[in-house]
């Protein structure tokens, strides 16, 4: 697998119409507060400090472009499950994350990440059957695999496919995956890879 050479930032877009010209493909990233999401997108990037991480819940709060080898998109969104953040900044996000994935025409796949640790969640279960009534392209991301005993996150990765297999006949790709060690890693990049081979050779 060759890794990502380049990681450059784009821009920060507060609504869809601000967002870089659709001219290559694009893979966003989005889950719950403190999934993990920054540690991930600085892994696949080799950046230590490409999107910033925060213990904080809710630090994005934009969608946050960054060019890919000159060849495509990786887009940090903003995450959902907030605790800490008012009614009218909720709502703010959500408007902004539902046009975007209604609107954005070069959208290539949706990576939801799901912590590998705790039961599966309603918020993310219900946000997985969004995008899979809008016909959006999923993968799911299982993080923080190096928390806790293999089979312990193993359990925890089969109960939550369980729950999705209540709606859904074909479960979207999966990948489990660990800042800490790494795992994971090659084989997002390579599906992303496949993925933009196809969207050429069409």
């Amino acid at each position: 697998m060759k890794p990502i050479k380049s990681a450059v930032f784009v821009k920060s877009s507060s609504k869809v119409k601000e967002c870089p010209e659709p001219d290559r493909p694009e893979y966003a990233f989005i889950g719950r507060s403190n999934v993990g999401k920054s540690s991930l997108i600085n892994l696949l990037t080799n950046r230590g400090k490409l999107a910033k991480v925060s213990s904080k819940p809710g630090k994005t709060k934009l969608i946050n472009h960054f060019l890919i080898d000159d060849d495509w998109f990786l887009v940090d969104l903003p995450g959902y499950g907030w605790a800490k953040v008012s009614k009218t900044e909720q709502s703010k996000w959500k408007s902004m994350i539902r046009d975007y994935f209604e609107t954005r025409e070069n959208l290539a796949c949706v990576f939801v990440l799901i912590d590998s640790r705790i039961d599966p969640q309603k918020n993310d279960l219900e946000f997985i059957q969004y995008l899979g009534e809008i016909g959006v392209p999923i993968g799911l991301i299982f993080t923080k695999t190096d928390k806790e005993g293999h089979n312990k996150i193993q359990s925890g990765i089969a109960k939550f496919k369980r729950a999705l297999k209540t709606q859904w006949e074909e479960l979207p790709v999966s990948f489990a995956t660990s800042t800490v060690t790494g795992a994971g890693k090659d084989e997002v990049i390579n599906f992303i890879r496949s993925v933009n081979l196809d969207i050429k050779n069409q």
